[in-house]
C-alpha cells in the first residue's frame, strides 16, 4: 500500500504526458502538436511545433529547469493512512477483520508545451538532435527566444538502451566521440509501457 501511494503521482503525471498527442492544452491544440499558435516577430500569426510524427514507440524530451513545468502535479491533500485494527473496532470485534486504507486528493494538468517535445519517430541520434534543436530554437510571441534547454529524456523500458546509447555513451558505435553524451538525463518510466 505504501508503494502504491508513492507511485500514484508518477502514474498521474506520466499518463498525462503520454496522452499529450491527443489531449488539448491551454491553447486549444493537442499538448504535442505541430500547430501551436504564436505571434511572429512581425506581429503576424504563426505556428510552432513540439512534436515529431511517426509510428514508433513515443519518447519525450523535457526542460525541467523552470519553476513552471510542462506537466504540473497538484497535491491538494497528502496521503493519510487509516488503520481499523483496534480490538474495539466493530469490524475486528464482529468479523475478526482488520481494515487498512489510504486517502489523498491530487491531480495533474498541462503547463507549458514549450518545455516538452513528444516524438513518435525512432529514438536515434538524428531524431534526438532534431528534437533538441527544435526545442532550443523555440521562440515565444514576437520572436523572443525562450532559452529552452532540454535536460531530461523520458522513455518507456523498451527504449532504455537506445536512450542510454544516445546520451550516456562517450563513443558512438564507430568509435567516434558522441556529441550528445551528457546532454540529458535518462528517465525510464514503466507507466509509459
Amino acid at each position: 500500500m505504501g508503494y502504491s501511494t508513492g507511485a500514484h503521482s508518477d502514474q498521474l503525471v506520466f499518463a498525462l504526458l503520454a496522452a499529450g498527442f491527443a489531449t488539448d492544452c491551454y491553447d486549444g491544440q493537442f499538448f504535442f502538436d505541430t500547430g501551436h499558435p504564436v505571434i511572429a516577430a512581425d506581429g503576424s500569426e504563426a505556428t510552432a511545433s513540439n512534436m515529431t510524427a511517426g509510428a514508433s514507440t513515443p519518447w519525450f524530451l523535457l526542460d525541467t529547469s523552470r519553476a513552471l513545468q510542462a506537466i504540473i502535479f497538484q497535491d491538494h491533500k497528502p496521503w493519510e493512512f487509516v488503520a481499523r485494527d483496534a480490538l474495539t473496532d466493530e469490524n475486528v470485534f464482529t468479523k475478526k477483520e482488520f481494515q487498512y486504507g489510504s486517502d489523498a486528493r491530487s491531480n495533474v494538468g498541462y503547463g507549458l508545451w514549450q518545455l516538452a517535445h513528444g516524438s513518435k519517430a525512432t529514438l536515434d541520434a538524428a531524431n534526438y538532435e532534431a528534437a533538441r534543436s527544435g526545442m532550443m530554437s523555440m521562440k515565444g510571441d514576437h520572436g523572443r527566444p525562450l532559452g529552452v534547454l532540454p535536460n531530461l529524456l523520458v522513455v518507456p523500458p523498451s527504449l532504455e538502451g537506445a536512450a542510454n546509447k544516445i546520451v550516456k555513451n562517450e563513443l558512438t558505435g564507430g568509435g567516434n566521440t558522441n556529441e550528445w553524451a551528457g546532454t540529458a538525463e535518462v528517465l525510464v518510466v514503466p507507466w509509459l509501457a
